[in-house]
């Protein structure tokens, strides 16, 4: 399942190490597996710190798979799910040591904060160390345009003129380097036409650098933006998320969107939203949700009320952060990495 940043920058060649006969043919493939009905799936561009796929709520109950993600991440929380009680407790009980960093045996509210920003932002972390590797194949200290070009659209120069206007993801092939160049330019903070580690960071995943931002509003105008005016229509705002037939009837989510743009993201009621209204749109307003799961957490497992929390608290309310199965086989099914 595609993370909800891929939504906002798109299925990238620079994802993909194969030829470009194999990419279509992995694409098509991808296309079959994954292809739903427009009327059933809502194609999202807002970007939000969720820390979970899981809602947080499920009829007014608190969903404890929503903590055992925002906690673990996704990855790790699946682990755990197939853990006996005593190996979910022993897990977690070196976690806690790495949350613990100060050493005073406490966890702080700003300590577990720290550690569910880090799971959360720790799937980017590897993504782009893969990337660098990748392109990087030297571990050069930057990553220089011209080899990034040369190993992510060296096929270009292979291909018939004509070829060059073919579309993936609705952009052409000349239209994609072109778009990565720029946002290359601006992740070069130095302007030395190479990027480190970090700068990498930022190309890859702009939506997470704050000077970064910009350039995704940019984008996303230029996605949907269909009559290039500059600015989004309505129709353009509801054809980008949904394709259906113009003789079905529309589910109701489409006609929610429609009051939502009408609203809500129209601030000044033209008809059309710009490039501050977009912003606000599909980069909402900073909402702290790791500060207000560790808040949560606290709440629910701090027995002795000083907002706090020892190991021995943690691991008797064990369920409450990790979840468990109580099982005889999670040892065969549990990855064998150790924290």
């Amino acid at each position: 399942m595609l993370r909800e940043v891929q939504h906002i920058i798109g299925l990238r060649f620079r994802r993909v190490s194969v030829g470009i006969m194999q990419y279509t043919l992995l694409l098509c493939f991808a296309l079959v597996v994954c292809a739903k009905p427009a009327d059933e799936e809502k194609k999202s561009r807002v970007h939000e710190d969720k820390l979970s796929d899981e809602s947080h709520f499920v009829d007014g109950i608190h969903n404890p798979d929503y903590d055992h993600e925002a906690f673990l991440g996704e990855d790790e929380a699946r682990t755990f799910d197939q853990l006996t009680p005593e190996e979910s407790k022993d897990r977690l009980s070196k976690i806690v040591d790495k949350i613990d960093v100060d050493d005073d045996n406490l966890i702080s509210e700003k300590e577990l904060q720290n550690w569910i920003e880090f799971t959360q932002k720790r799937y980017i972390t590897d993504d782009v160390r893969r990337q660098w590797n990748s392109n990087n194949p030297e571990n050069k200290e930057k990553l220089d345009w011209h080899d990034y070009k040369s190993m992510v659209y060296g096929f270009m120069e292979h291909m018939d003129p004509t070829e060059l206007d073919d579309e993936e993801e609705g952009m052409t092939y000349a239209e994609m380097l072109k778009r990565d160049q720029r946002r290359w330019g601006v992740a070069d903070e130095d302007d030395d036409g190479a990027l480190t580690f970090e700068e990498f960071t930022n190309f890859l995943h702009p939506e997470e650098a704050e000077h970064m931002r910009a350039i995704v509003v940019t984008e996303t105008i230029e996605d949907i933006d269909k009559d290039k005016d500059g600015k989004i229509s309505l129709d353009e705002y509801i054809g980008d998320m949904y394709r259906g037939d113009p003789d079905d009837l529309e589910p109701a989510w489409v006609s929610n969107e429609r009051e939502q743009f009408r609203q809500f993201r129209d601030k000044n009621d033209d008809g059309y939203l710009d490039e501050e209204e977009v912003k606000g749109w599909i980069i909402p307003p900073d909402y702290n949700h790791a500060e207000a799961e560790a808040k949560h957490l606290i709440y629910e497992a701090d027995g002795d009320g000083d907002r706090q929390l020892t190991k021995e608290e943690i691991l008797n309310k064990y369920d409450v952060f990790v979840g468990s199965q109580a099982t005889d086989f999670g040892e065969a099914l549990v990855r064998h990495d150790e924290f």
